[in-house]
């Protein structure tokens, strides 16, 4: 199996993982008779096995996010996810989203268009489990372990042509199980997008599960996307469509408030929100702020994206 560098910001991961998070699931294994190896297959190969694709090897480079692990209670709890309300406390809400047999539609400019139900794409994707840091535009922060996929291992299944420059994605939409998918204010489906090279960089992940478990319904299930550098609107939830497209997408967000939350959204500490400062971000369950990184801390992986965007954006390359 192949890995990234460990970046230099990287701690080892004993300083702190909770032993009995990543260890109980191994020790379970061991006891099935069913070890490290296992653990390492390839995706298809664990489908053959009758594994659940869950069970994925720990990415070393991605150990430890430098920040103690939040706890589930609390980052399941405590979710955005707009189409069951705009509160925080839509967990329970959230429930009514029903993922079985979900597919996702892949086009555009693509070599050929196709469909793919989740189960067979979870078969073909090798898994592995990170521990990233995430960043909310609305100053306050989370470490989860999560586990999945990186998005370049999608984009070569999907084949785009050397003329795409972007890939936008898109939530579900059906006001019958999402009650406020039927506000006509909002700009349903929920929309995001990244250039090719976003895309294609190693911390652009495609999550399925969350602390050793399948993905919470909250956290955005089956299927959600995390750019740990980037502000967290920008990881969409419950993607059932992806198009590679040469025009720049226009995200949700940027549709309600352009001068807010725009496209780039990079973490900026230097950049404030026009309503609130961006220089420090609250832990939940921290009673006291911390600073806040340029780029959430991985500007080692993804600053040189960012080197030639024209001036208006290079400025605030948040927007």
């Amino acid at each position: 199996m192949h890995y990234q560098r460990r970046p230099s910001w990287a701690l080892p991961e004993a300083a702190v993982t909770s032993e009995h998070l990543f260890l109980n699931r191994r020790k379970v294994l061991a006891g099935m008779g069913l070890g490290a190896g296992l653990l390492a297959l390839p995706g298809r190969g664990r489908a053959e096995a009758g594994v659940s694709p869950l069970e994925a090897a720990m990415n070393p480079a991605y150990a430890d996010a430098g920040r103690e692990l939040t706890s589930e209670e609390l980052s399941s709890t405590y979710n955005n996810f707009y189409e069951f309300g705009s509160s925080k406390r839509i967990s329970q809400e959230a429930q009514r989203l029903d993922v079985n047999g979900w597919t996702i539609k892949i086009g555009g400019m693509v070599e050929e268009e196709f469909e793919i139900g989740f189960e067979d794409l979870m078969g073909r994707m090798q898994m592995e489990e990170r521990i990233v840091r995430h960043r909310c535009v609305e100053a306050w922060s989370m470490v989860v372990p999560w586990t999945g996929f990186p998005l370049s291992e999608l984009v070569k299944i999907a084949k785009p042509l050397s003329s795409a420059k972007y890939i936008k994605m898109q939530t579900f939409l059906d006001p019958d199980v999402a009650t406020e998918q039927r506000a006509a204010w909002w700009p349903w489906p929920y929309t995001e997008g990244l250039t090719m090279d976003e895309a294609m960089n190693e911390l652009s992940f495609m999550v399925t599960g969350a602390y050793g478990k399948e993905l919470h319904k909250q956290f955005g299930a089956p299927m959600r996307l995390h750019t740990p550098w980037k502000y967290g609107f920008k990881s969409i939830k419950s993607i059932d469509r992806i198009e590679f497209t040469d025009e720049r997408p226009l995200s949700f967000w940027e549709e309600l408030a352009d001068a807010e939350y725009g496209f780039w959204a990079n973490v900026n500490p230097e950049v404030d929100h026009p309503r609130w400062s961006q220089a420090e971000e609250l832990p939940l369950g921290a009673e006291e702020k911390i600073p806040t990184l340029l780029y959430n801390g991985y500007a080692e992986q993804v600053a040189d994206m960012y080197g030639n965007l024209p001036e208006e954006v290079g400025e605030r390359f948040w927007r």
